[in-house]
């Protein structure tokens, strides 16, 4: 009973962060730290990224609309067909915008995880994309985006969001949505359009991480494994839902400095709390 509660706390912090641009991965290795699953460091390396597929199953509930490629019944006559272009070519930008992150991943995903998933990687990007986001929140003040429609965005804006999501992919504490809303806000993309995206791109690229974790574990799970596999999935996509639709609504009318003062304070802890612990 007790691992179950402990799943659910990683399943909380992890739907609150996956969408924050505050770093989910760096939030579940600090919380490791204080709340520890009994459970072995092959399971515990496949859980705290197969837990985000919970997270990422909130993004497609929440804008199925906006992502299923069909029409059917009266919408497919009323369009001409089942195929909603517009959709096809949002996800090959999609597709393009992964690749980087994906070649990367499949190569050096045990070599990225051994030298940079600790305390002192997540603490100092933490810090660093905290400042970025308050730079370029500053430096585009009164600025109007030149790009406010997900239609708007071409291969060459989508593959510039993917290298900055590759970032994210080495370093632990970037935020997977933090650096790609970095990347976005850069180049001219609206808040908005740049969040949405950030939720799509996760789709592919959470499934397929979360595919290879499976296949390296092997799916030996034992009773406990999957209850607190299973328990934390479905609070991470509880949590979620409920996360994407304040954040939505909250950027509508905010920047994201806040998010940026958050990490540099939380950061700087990070430090301080190790360094005296150590």
């Amino acid at each position: 009973m007790v691992e179950i509660l402990k799943a659910i706390l990683f399943g909380i912090v992890e739907g609150i962060t996956e969408w924050l641009p505050i770093s989910s991965t760096g939030h579940l290795i600090l919380l490791n730290e204080f709340v520890t699953l009994d459970v072995s460091e092959e399971f515990w390396s496949m859980f705290e990224v197969v837990i985000q597929l919970g997270a990422i199953l909130a993004v497609v509930v929440l804008f199925w609309n906006k992502i299923f490629p069909f029409y059917f019944g009266k919408k497919a006559e009323e369009n001409g067909g089942i195929i909603r272009k517009d959709v096809f070519v949002l996800w090959f930008k999609i597709v393009a915008a992964c690749v980087p992150a994906a070649i990367v991943g499949l190569a050096f995903d045990d070599v990225l995880e051994k030298y940079f998933y600790n305390y002192q990687t997540v603490a100092v990007m933490l810090i660093l994309f905290g400042i970025l986001f308050i730079i370029i929140e500053n430096l585009n003040k009164g600025k109007k985006p030149k790009i406010r429609s997900l239609k708007n965005i071409t291969y060459t804006t989508a593959i510039i969001i993917g290298v900055f999501q590759l970032i994210a992919a080495v370093f632990p504490g970037t935020s997977r949505s933090g650096a790609t809303i970095v990347g976005a806000l850069l180049i001219g993309v609206s808040r908005t359009v740049a969040a949405e995206f950030t939720f799509f791109l996760a789709i592919p690229v959470m499934f397929g991480a979360s595919l290879l974790k499976m296949v390296k574990f092997g799916f030996a799970f034992t009773g406990m494994e999957l209850a607190i596999l299973l328990t934390g999935m479905i609070v991470a996509f509880l949590v979620s839902v409920v996360v994407i639709k304040f954040l939505m609504g909250y950027i509508k009318k905010h920047d994201f400095k806040v998010f940026g003062w958050y990490r540099i304070i939380l950061g700087a802890l990070v430090l301080v709390y190790f360094i005296v612990a150590g």
